[in-house]
């Protein structure tokens, strides 16, 4: 490979394109060939191995995909960018799946496809690299450097995570309310965005707002907007995040904070489309697609009437959990050096060996936080690392795991109480509160009268509980 002017080809049957493609790369100081069919792409002589492929999908006889499948099947690892006028969405899916670097749809900005070039250059060296490594010294296997899922920043090859993807590809085309469900640090927006940059709202507005970490006075402002004067504050007009996700989608961060009075507004909008801004009577109608994410049990919230039923059901059209990284650990190694590709180039850093005693460490902790937690913890690795070797803090792990472990041990006592608590509460129930007697309560238990009475004292029990 030419390290100093890598080889773009680029394959397209409109000549227009295919020159205007060459001047815009050529403008960033990389040499271009350029191709009118797969056909010729296969038959040219081509003495120097190209470092990216930017190819078009429609093409006459055989098609960019089918290309794609051609070269894997020749075992040519050549990173890919996918352009096409047509946008079809499982098109896109089914090539990012094969391992392309980037979907564009016609037309697209200059910026994105230099940096999809950019970004593919960057992955062809690293494939050099793994070549040319004494095989002691590798990392990770280039099997690991193929099977990389690329939904824009969601990396991974476990059937859970593939799971998630194709629920993703179904749904994304259409205009469905979806309702992602996950524990912190899962990649809850990653999921949300993928939805949306799938979907034929791609090329609109995608407006995010978290909704716990809005005070609760000022959440329907951030939400449906405000004229001036409507509060004390108000000095100008406010558009909010519906109005301004209009044709596009609106994403909702922990949807489950939402306090209660303002949910029947909210369930307005998905229902009827409209909504008024504070301190105004005309209703103004939205167009925004709303994907909704929580890590709380609405369901739970539901039975405790701190949300909304209908409100629930009305979210949960299309409900997607996302696991735990606990339930793809197979998945941590790919994120590992995803990771670690990301902070050394932001750190301007050069870390090109993960030890094969350090991935297996990493593999093998619980990441309470999960992909939140591993993202930090290799970005506090990077910086510590001062050679070619990442070297994390591997101390943090085990201190952390062991504080785990004692803390699930205290929580024993708790969870045991819980149970007993629950047990006592419903017998009551059953037995209409009648603690005496050969079918009361304590004869059910099988304790003494006073035994019960003492426990439903200790335990806090009682008729409104």
């Amino acid at each position: 490979m030419n390290e100093k002017n890598p080889l773009v080809f680029v394959v397209d049957d409109d000549a227009s394109i295919r020159d205007s493609l060459k001047d815009l790369i050529g403008s960033a100081g990389l040499d271009v060939q350029t191709f009118a069919s797969a056909q010729e792409f296969l038959t040219s002589p081509r003495p120097d191995v190209p470092t990216c492929l930017v190819l078009d999908v429609k093409l006459p006889g055989l098609s960019g995909l089918d290309l794609q499948q051609e070269l894997a099947k020749l075992e040519v690892q050549i990173p890919i960018i996918f352009i096409t006028g047509h946008g079809d969405i499982p098109m896109s899916v089914r090539a990012m799946k094969a391992g392309a670097i980037e979907f564009l749809t016609k037309p697209f900005r200059a910026e994105e496809l230099l940096n999809a070039v950019e970004q593919a250059i960057n992955r062809s060296r690293q494939m050099e690299q793994l070549k040319t490594k004494p095989a002691g010294v590798k990392s990770y296997s280039e099997d690991e450097l193929r099977s990389e899922i690329s939904f824009s920043e969601i990396v991974g090859q476990s059937a859970a995570l593939r799971s998630v993807l194709k629920e993703v590809e179904t749904v994304a085309p259409t205009d469905s309310t979806v309702l992602i469900h996950g524990e912190t640090g899962t990649g809850k927006e990653l999921i949300a965005r993928a939805i949306h940059n799938l979907s034929l709202r791609r090329s609109n507005p995608f407006v995010k707002l978290n909704c716990a970490a809005i005070p609760t006075g000022l959440l329907e402002s951030e939400l449906f907007g405000h004229e001036k004067g409507a509060f004390t504050g108000a000095i100008a007009q406010r558009i909010g995040r519906f109005e301004l996700a209009n044709r596009g989608t609106i994403f909702l961060d922990e949807i489950g904070d939402i306090p209660l009075e303002l949910q029947p507004k909210l369930l307005r909008v998905l229902q009827e489309r409209e909504f008024e801004r504070l301190g105004s009577t005309r209703t103004l109608h939205t167009d925004a697609r709303l994907i909704a994410a929580t890590n709380a049990n609405l369901v739970g919230r539901v039975n405790e009437k701190r949300f909304r039923s209908d409100l629930y059901y009305r979210l949960n059209v299309f409900p997607v959990l996302v696991p735990p990284l606990r339930e793809r650990h197979e998945d941590i190694p790919l994120l590992v050096r995803y990771f670690v590709q990301k902070y050394t180039r932001r750190m301007k850093k050069q870390i090109d060996t993960i030890p094969v005693t350090v991935m297996n460490a990493l593999s093998e902790y619980h990441w309470p936080g999960n992909v939140r937690e591993l993202e930090n913890f290799v970005e506090r690795s990077v910086i510590l690392s001062d050679d070619s070797v990442l070297q994390p803090p591997l101390d943090e792990l085990a201190r952390q795991k062991v504080s785990s472990l004692a803390k699930a041990s205290a929580d024993i006592p708790t969870k045991l109480r819980e149970v007993e608590r629950e047990h006592i509460l419903r017998t009551l129930k059953d037995t209409k509160w009648i603690i005496g007697g050969p079918t009361g309560a304590a004869a059910r238990l099988g304790m003494k009268r006073t035994t019960l009475g003492s426990l439903v004292k200790r335990l806090g029990i009682s008729r409104s509980s």
